[in-house]
């Protein structure tokens, strides 16, 4: 092994334990955030079992509005926080006014599912995710302070063993670096399973909540205005800046060359090279925006193809998982295509990931399609990446757009579209 490779393997080993730590103490804070909602959730849990107990008599039935406004803003609380780590949830509005109101609301019944799951589960993973970090606090530090403590106290953290010197209590200290290995292997699982509940029970219903679905469509029917308004820009700007001050040279080099003719032959012949090249870049750039319509590699090998192009031709290596059993319409395959490439791009030059996936199918009429990596995470449709562009192109046709990307990775995009025909 020569010294370079020793030196890549060392820098690779760091770079693993740094990005695995980093993992750890998010998925630590993300348990901590969700323990102190898991609280609150607890404490709501209660006061509707009390309410509903109290709605035997009759006295509780008074208190059902206060507690349900309490459950939607608990909910939408837990939405807020899990946005932070990439989860997108909208928030919901205050729920329907009345006793009959609140028990009717789908989307009610649904938080106070969650807030039972999270006021159970997710207090025990918050609590355990807060444990284990004042667990290994504890025991590496024993070694500085046991000496000190009463003669009855536990050494571990776990309430077993005794320390009579100090090579005992390093020992204990060894148990530390222990706990420190289960939060960086364990936490961001834990964090995950902890809003597993909200990613499948924060949803608006899509049965009742027909008024979000309006405000939905009408917001991405301006989006695709705009957007198409843009792209005609792009498109006038590629022409007018490019293209058209080609050929105006070349007019011009067409005009000198005439009158040169007659004149000066050697002159006009190297105007008429200056034209033709000045021609050729003129073409080239016309074909550049054509292709930035619609690649025509989609007409040439459909999407699988282009996608398995987009993939070959990427900087980072990358995988490709696709069945496509038929074609969807050139819109939403075009479409397709550059959320994948805009994604690989991001990918390649902002992640620092060392590998990414493309998984596309077509299921029950829609595509869906994924882009994943192992990089730092962290993306979003804020800072100017080309993801809201993506996100509006992609609500345009009425599809879903997904970025889960918490800090340290992994970055999951995933696009639903209609397939059309």
């Amino acid at each position: 092994m020569t010294t370079q490779e020793t030196a890549r393997g060392r820098d690779g080993v760091r770079e693993a334990v740094v990005r695995s730590a980093a993992r750890g103490l998010s998925g630590t804070e993300q348990l901590a955030g969700g323990f102190g909602t898991a609280v609150m959730a607890l404490v709501l849990l209660l006061a509707t079992l009390g309410t509903a107990v109290l709605s035997l008599v009759g006295v509780g039935l008074l208190l059902v509005p206060t507690v349900a406004r309490g459950i939607r803003a608990l909910a939408n609380r837990e939405r807020g926080r899990l946005a932070r780590y990439g989860v997108e949830l909208p928030e919901l509005g205050s729920p329907p006014g009345g006793v009959r109101g609140a028990l009717a609301d789908l989307s009610l019944r649904r938080e106070l599912g969650w807030t039972a799951s999270h006021a159970t589960l997710g207090f025990l993973l918050g609590f355990l995710g807060v444990m284990l970090p004042l667990a290994a606090f504890r025991d590496l530090t024993f070694v500085l302070w046991w000496w000190v403590g009463p003669s009855w106290q536990s050494a571990t953290s776990i309430g077993v063993g005794s320390v009579h010197s100090t090579a005992e209590a390093l020992w204990v200290s060894l148990l530390g670096v222990g706990w420190l290995a289960v939060i960086v292997g364990v936490s961001p699982n834990m964090a995950r399973l902890q809003s597993w509940p909200a990613r499948k029970l924060l949803v608006p219903d899509p049965s009742v909540d027909l008024s979000l679905r309006v405000a939905e469509l009408t917001a991405t029917r301006a989006a695709a205005l705009d957007a198409h308004a843009l792209e005609l820009r792009r498109i006038e700007r590629s022409l007018h800046d490019g293209s058209q001050n080609r050929l105006v040279a070349v007019t011009v080099l067409l005009g000198a060359a005439r009158r040169a003719m007659d004149r000066n032959p050697a002159d006009a012949v190297e105007l008429l090279d200056r034209a033709q090249d000045a021609a050729e870049t003129a073409l080239a750039e016309l074909r550049a925006v054509a292709r930035s319509i619609l690649p025509p590699v989609l007409s040439d090998r459909g999407l699988a193809g282009a996608l398995t192009g987009l993939a070959s031709n990427c900087g980072v290596p990358c995988d490709v998982e696709i069945d496509l059993p038929g074609r969807c319409a050139a819109s939403v395959e075009a479409t397709a295509y550059f959320v994948v490439a805009e994604a690989l791009t991001n990918v390649a030059k902002h992640s620092g990931a060392h590998r990414a996936t493309v998984t596309t199918a077509l299921r029950s009429g829609r595509l869906h399609v994924e882009v994943t990596d192992d990089g730092y995470g962290g993306a979003d449709t804020v800072k100017g990446s080309g993801l809201d562009g993506v996100r509006r192109r992609v609500e345009a046709h009425d599809g879903t757009f997904r970025l889960d990307s918490p800090p340290e990775g992994p970055t999951i995009l995933a696009v639903e579209l209609p397939c059309g025909s």
